[in-house]
């Protein structure tokens, strides 16, 4: 097993089943690769959505609402590839995704982690953008060498938002990600992405700052 594709869930009836949809159809060979699905105690029809897909997937059911750290790491201690690389459910995989940045890790030795640049779309899945992840990276679409990610101790569950800011300032401090600039990501602006609510992403912030202060 090369890659685990790793998609975390929580509320996304009107999406969900896209995001998985472009996991398991991206072009490589079967079984060299996984989709594990966590849902976070989805209250809507993602359940349901998400048992439809049958055994394409490994699904994970939360009973309770454990935050989003705690779906990656329950994930990643499921995953049987080497490498692993997350989706969330509201975005979607370019068909290639994963075949080019298996390429690429295999080929970089000293690389613990490749990402690749993203489109923003809409609701629509017009294209509004292209953006460099070395500019403004994002936790998604970066594939990780999962025993990299197993050494730094995953991710901070008490970090409910910012976690994947955390880990990668962690994360970068003894690996390199090296970086692909091909658009293969599609990130999803609507009204319900979970980092508009600038309140408590404001304070999560906060306690970022104040780590890094600390060291």
């Amino acid at each position: 097993m090369n890659v685990s594709i790793i998609i975390t869930c929580h509320n996304r009836e009107k999406y969900i089943g896209r995001a998985i949809r472009s996991a398991i159809g991206q072009d490589f060979p079967g079984g060299k690769f996984e989709v594990i699905v966590v849902d976070n105690n989805s209250t809507d029809q993602s359940v349901e959505i998400i048992r439809d897909f049958g055994d394409a997937i490994a699904p994970i059911f939360h009973e309770v609402d454990e935050g989003l750290p705690a779906s990656r790491n329950r994930g990643i201690r499921k995953a049987k590839g080497r490498f692993v690389v997350h989706l969330d459910s509201d975005d979607y995989f370019h068909v290639n995704l994963i075949s080019i940045e298996n390429q690429f890790l295999e080929h970089n030795g000293e690389w613990g982690a490749v990402e690749c640049d993203y489109l923003l779309v809409d609701a629509h899945e017009d294209h509004l953008l292209r953006v460099s992840a070395v500019e403004h990276p994002i936790a998604c679409g970066v594939m990780f060498r999962k025993d990299c990610l197993i050494s730094i101790g995953l991710y901070d569950e008490s970090m409910r938002l910012c976690g994947d800011e955390e880990l990668r300032a962690r994360f970068q401090e003894r690996y390199v990600v090296g970086h692909i600039p091909l658009p293969y990501y599609r990130y999803t602006r609507h009204d319900g992405n979970m980092t508009k609510d600038y309140s408590p992403v404001d304070e999560y912030k906060k306690q970022l700052e104040q780590r890094r202060d600390q060291k």
